[in-house]
């Protein structure tokens, strides 16, 4: 199951983020801040999805 955030980032990031999604690599901002997030779980606790 999924829930609905919302989140404020800085402008820079989100442009670096719009970069990164024309790579094709991620299909939203969505899906590239979940990535994301997962990763730095995995990084930091040891989190396995």
């Amino acid at each position: 199951m999924k829930h609905k955030l919302s989140v404020t980032l800085d402008e820079e990031l989100v442009y670096e983020i719009v970069r990164v999604l024309s790579s094709g690599k991620f299909r939203n901002k969505s899906h590239f801040l979940e990535y994301a997030a997962k990763k730095l779980l995995e990084e930091e606790n040891g989190f396995r999805t």
